[in-house]
């Protein structure tokens, strides 16, 4: 039996688009744009949003710095070099991993000079583990915005841009399919997207349902028993 025909994917990552237009409305994430669009009513101009993965702070991070002219900077790699840097403004991604003398140096150089400060990260910056009193103090100070879980709706539309981003063709029978099976979470989106383009890369094959049902490991219950499911359950990993 011929063995089926794979391909090396490259390791080239995708390039998601984090244009403000790319932002989508949605009762998940309303609060959240409303305030990003009027950073200078930032109680202490300082803003954090928190929600759980892939429910789009990343991309609404960079849409705001980039709308406004700030920069943009990741909490690991934080430094006490950049927290003190000029800047007209700081979006920082992943701040909860931040390291704390640096974090302390960037809310209060922000502060000081009455910059805005938008942060990231999956909890609220009260609930972050600290040790340096006086960080503990400001970080529960600072005002902070969930995002839940998205609506079937905005579920549909990041799966399409999900998809967008990583330049596949999938039929809209697929990604109907796609939508009525796996957990409705954004997070499973993201990653049911990125397994179906390393493995029809790597099998040089179009994906279909039969392949996507295949490669996720997804059952044939019905659409309605899966609209009808716990939004509990955990995302794809």
């Amino acid at each position: 039996m011929p063995l089926e025909p794979r391909q090396l994917p490259l390791p080239l990552p995708p390039h998601p688009s984090s244009a403000r237009a790319d932002l989508i409305p949605d009762a998940s994430n309303a609060e959240a744009l409303a305030w990003l669009e009027t950073p200078e009513i930032w109680p202490l101009r300082r803003l954090a949003l928190h929600g759980p993965a892939g429910t789009g702070k990343t991309h609404m991070l960079q849409a705001t710095a980039e709308a406004f002219g700030w920069r943009v900077l990741e909490g690991p790699g934080l430094t006490l070099d950049f927290a003190l840097a000029e800047a007209t403004g700081t979006a920082l991604d992943r701040a909860d991993a931040a390291p704390e003398p640096a974090l302390f140096h960037l809310i209060n150089h922000h502060a000081a000079a009455g910059l805005p400060l938008l942060m990231a990260a999956r909890s609220p910056p009260a609930r972050w583990p600290t040790i340096l009193p006086d960080l503990a103090s400001r970080l529960r100070a600072t005002h902070a915005v969930g995002l839940a879980e998205p609506s079937a709706i905005l579920l549909a539309a990041l799966l399409a841009k999900h998809i967008a981003d990583r330049q596949l063709h999938i039929e809209p029978a697929v990604q109907a399919f796609l939508l009525s099976r796996l957990p409705r979470h954004a997070a499973s989106i993201a990653d049911a997207v990125a397994a179906l383009d390393a493995a029809s890369l790597a099998r040089a094959a179009a994906i279909t349902i039969p392949f996507a049902r295949q490669t996720l490991a997804l059952d044939d219950r019905s659409e309605t028993s899966s609209n009808n499911a716990s939004p509990d359950r955990p995302p794809l990993r």
